[in-house]
């Protein structure tokens, strides 16, 4: 049997969908029960709404020891999706705990109860380090403590750390760094933000780039990472690098919306991060939108290497073009 977490967010959502569809046994674990609409959601969207019952759900929390023993009966593989986002400096320490000691509770019962196989989900964020000459970035990028990096970068280095620690007590594990993941089903989450914003007229890019992927292509090559006979190593999952404004204007043409965008300078968004953190400060409950550490890394032109990925699994990226289209028509 197989074991979810985060199957309640577009990564996990979309992974409990293929791997249903392909009959595997799988066990999804929840915190709220309220939230697993979420992913029939997705799976009424999709028109597989009968699949939907094969999943077995299990209430757990991945710092919740007892919880979880009870979840890793009869499990050979795991898919650790969960993990929480932040900018909101309030909430660091909670999110320090989950991304970074429930993974390490994940491994550790991993370990216990005899996993075959440990996939984890983690970040582009944390790989910093440009290959000597270039502004490429592959999977022998390291860390650099010495850098920028945003709380949840932080976290989810650490989380990292805890799965290759893992790794060198017997747990064969693969680790996926994926880009910008858009996907059908979550508006309010991660790119579907993006495309929420657009919507709404937002006028503002930066001189930056980043890494984008699709949330299908990124879970058929977490399965056959899974699949394969490859283990203890780590693959970028970026389709294509693409720079903001370009990004902008390809949603909202796909949108209808005009594309009359206004360059955000570095002072721009100096001003903007500090009067963010002032209005959360004296507005109760409102959470950081933007932080310093995010305004800089809008302006990195980092770019971000798929050739392991593409050569390991012979595979081939669905364009930008391609997965924008359709995520778009199926939310307007």
């Amino acid at each position: 049997m197989i074991l979810v977490t985060g199957g309640t967010g577009l990564v996990g959502a979309h992974l409990l969908l293929r791997l249903v569809e392909k009959n595997n046994q799988v066990r999804a674990i929840y915190r709220n029960e309220k939230n697993i609409y979420k992913t029939e959601n997705l799976f009424k969207l999709m028109n597989k709404l009968d699949l939907f019952s094969q999943i077995e759900w299990l209430e757990a929390d991945i710092n919740d020891i007892p919880a979880l023993e009870e979840a890793f009966i009869d499990i050979k593989e795991v898919y650790h999706c969960a993990a929480m986002v932040t900018f909101t400096s309030s909430e660091n320490e909670k999110m320090q705990k989950i991304n970074i000691e429930g993974t390490a509770n994940m491994v550790n019962l991993s370990l216990v109860f005899g996993v075959e196989k440990f996939c984890h989900i983690s970040s582009i964020a944390t790989l910093d380090e440009t290959i000597i000459g270039t502004n490429l970035i592959d999977e022998t990028s390291n860390w650099n403590p010495n850098g920028n990096h945003s709380d949840y970068a932080i976290s989810k280095f650490g989380a990292e750390t805890e799965v290759w620690r893992a790794a060198q007590e017997g747990l064969n594990v693969v680790i996926v760094n994926p880009g910008v993941i858009f996907g059908i089903g979550f508006p309010d989450q991660g790119s579907g933000e993006i495309i929420t914003k657009m919507k709404s007229g937002f006028p503002f890019y930066t001189d930056g780039k980043t890494g984008i992927v699709s949330v299908n292509d990124l879970v058929n090559c977490m399965i056959e990472l899974m699949k394969n006979n490859i283990f203890n190593q780590r693959f970028i999952i970026v389709s294509e690098n693409i720079s903001y404004k370009d990004l902008f204007e390809k949603i909202c043409e796909l949108l209808n919306k005009k594309t009359n965008f206004l360059e955000a300078k570095k002072w721009m968004l100096a001003i903007a991060w500090r009067m963010d953190w002032l209005l959360t400060a004296i507005i109760p409950n409102k959470k950081r939108s933007l932080t310093r550490d995010l305004a800089t890394a809008s302006f990195t032109k980092d770019l971000y290497k798929n050739d392991l990925i593409k050569q390991t699994l012979n595979f081939e990226f669905e364009s930008s073009d391609k997965f924008l289209k359709e995520i778009i028509s199926k939310s307007i």
